[in-house]
């Protein structure tokens, strides 16, 4: 996995990030309220780099 940039991620590199096959797991995801949590700007979805990694460590201490 590629580190976390520094900035809030979009839902496309999110995706990217974790080298997911297609942005629209990232918004089932959401859906399902199974990812890492995300947050509106507006209308424009963002994941702050903190909680994402926050997430993946707690889906890598459950596996």
């Amino acid at each position: 996995m590629s580190a976390l940039p520094d900035h809030f991620l979009t839902p496309e590199e999110l995706a990217d990030v974790l080298r997911l096959p297609s942005v629209e797991t990232v918004y089932a995801w959401r859906k399902k309220r199974t990812g890492p949590p995300g947050f509106r700007v507006g209308k424009h979805l963002r994941y702050d780099p903190d909680a994402v990694r926050t997430w993946i460590d707690q889906q890598t201490q459950a596996a």
